[in-house]
């Protein structure tokens, strides 16, 4: 069996993980959620989750994959027995539900920046979004935003994933602050702004059990936890390095491009008078009223290509580290060479997403299995196994490379013990009586309701 990759640098690290997380759950999940759960009200929780139950879950995916240097799955088993390799086993298979359906979107994205260079979706933004979305145009365009990350994860970690998101990560960021300064010259820009950040008190009192656990499974998914990613990413890592400043850089690196996604889409869709409401709704519609946005404004296709083609790179980004968790398994336990297991594996998931691909209600079901019932539960066997299992060696690898910030070492402990496994149960709780309890939404709308006006094209 071949020696182990490691990162070749520190930043190398940090940017494969902010990758990861700054990827369809920012730009696509992040505005969607928002919408359909009260605004800014559900950014408020959003963020409350961020700090108090996915930075402290963050760390402790740190510490198992650096202490291990092992996949995810034998990670668990290392560090306790061989039982806990269930936990891990969730973990895996929880990235590989959600990277199923997650190339269906990137297949999207993909039609997106063609349509905008033609200009395409203008004259119909909602036929054009149920042409694309399902039927063999999109199986086909799954299969071609999944090669892509086939390829890429080939190469390896040095030559394939840390130089591919050395340049990815820093382009994001630049393009959606370009983005949210281009949309503060529109007409619509402060309702927008009103509706992401002016939190309704009412609104958050009467709906936060609704609210809370998209809120905090947007925080999972988001900061990719509970798919493995991070345990796999830190595994690659050296033990000089601090991991609470390198979580701490991912989370408001994430968190940031968050806010700009939602201060770049909301403008747009007050713009065109788009009527932003907040019942539950479908992630199509995001797609839908986002295009009628840019095929009603000066240069619309210009801005169209770069939004598409940052939300483009965001997704490739975070489907190349849900493969990486999969290929790293395979790769530590068969003597099989990367440029093997990565077509093979992508097979698979191209099979299983399949589905996805030919009937937006089958993504709908996958996309709430995964928010509602893989992510929290997979979060929750990591936070007990972290805070109760391994305890004080969890301690230990934190303090290992944090120089002066060792001292949180205790207070993060208890943090995760108490307050993510709560908050976590709770979540898990809700999720399944909004999925089971709750009537099924269309896949459409009404997340928002586009002016009965016809858009010309340039």
């Amino acid at each position: 069996m071949s020696e182990r990759e490691t990162w070749a640098t520190r930043p190398g690290f940090v940017l494969a993980a902010i990758g990861s997380a700054v990827g369809l759950g920012n730009l696509w999940q992040f505005p969607f959620k928002t919408a359909t759960n009260g605004g800014a009200a559900f950014v408020a929780f959003y963020l409350v989750a961020v700090v108090l139950v996915g930075f402290p879950a963050m760390l402790g995916e740190f510490v198992i994959g650096r202490r291990t240097n092992v996949n995810a799955v034998d990670a668990f088993a290392r560090l306790a027995s061989g039982r806990w390799r269930v936990a891990g086993g969730l973990a895996v298979f929880t990235g590989f539900w959600i990277l199923s359906y997650y190339t269906v979107v990137g297949g999207w994205v993909l039609r997106y920046i063609l349509g905008s260079v033609r200009g395409a979706y203008f004259a119909d933004p909602g036929g054009y979004f149920r042409a694309i979305s399902a039927g063999p145009e999109a199986v086909v365009a799954q299969g071609v935003f999944l090669a892509i990350v086939v390829t890429i994860v080939a190469f390896g970690i040095e030559d394939g994933i840390e130089k591919a998101t050395k340049l990815m990560v820093p382009s994001i960021v630049v393009l959606m602050v370009g983005l949210a300064v281009w949309v503060t010259t529109l007409p619509g820009a402060a309702a927008g702004y009103d509706f992401f950040l002016s939190p309704d008190l009412g609104v958050m009192r009467a709906n936060a059990g609704s609210i809370i656990p998209f809120a905090v499974g947007q925080a999972f998914f988001t900061l990719s936890l509970g798919m493995a990613i991070m345990i796999t990413y830190s595994s690659y890592v050296g033990g000089e390095d601090n991991l609470v400043v390198d979580g701490g850089t991912i989370v408001v690196t994430n968190t940031l491009v968050g806010v700009l996604a939602g201060l770049v889409v909301f403008p747009i869709l007050q713009t065109i008078g788009a009527e932003i409401t907040t019942e539950t709704g479908g992630a199509g519609a995001l797609f839908v009223a986002t295009a009628a946005g840019f095929g009603s404004v000066p240069v619309g296709r210009l801005f169209g290509v770069v939004f598409f083609g940052v939300v483009l790179i965001a997704a490739l980004s975070s489907a190349i580290s849900l493969l990486e968790v999969t290929v790293a398994y395979a790769n530590d336990n068969y003597d099989i060479p990367r440029s093997v297991l990565a077509p093979a594996i992508g097979a698979a998931l191209f099979l299983l997403g399949l589905p996805s691909a030919l009937d937006t209600v089958w993504l709908t079901w996958f996309d709430r299995f995964a928010y509602q019932i893989f992510l929290p539960l997979s979060v929750l066997v990591t936070a007990v196994f972290v805070g109760w299992v391994v305890g004080s060696d969890a301690v230990a690898e934190l303090r290992d490379g944090a120089g002066g910030l060792g001292g949180v070492g205790g207070a993060w402990l208890w943090t995760v013990r108490i307050v993510v496994v709560a908050a976590v149960l709770l979540t898990l709780g809700l999720g399944i009586n909004e999925m089971f309890l709750v009537e099924e939404a269309d896949f459409f709308g009404p997340l928002v309701v586009l002016p009965d006006v016809s858009v010309a094209v340039p």
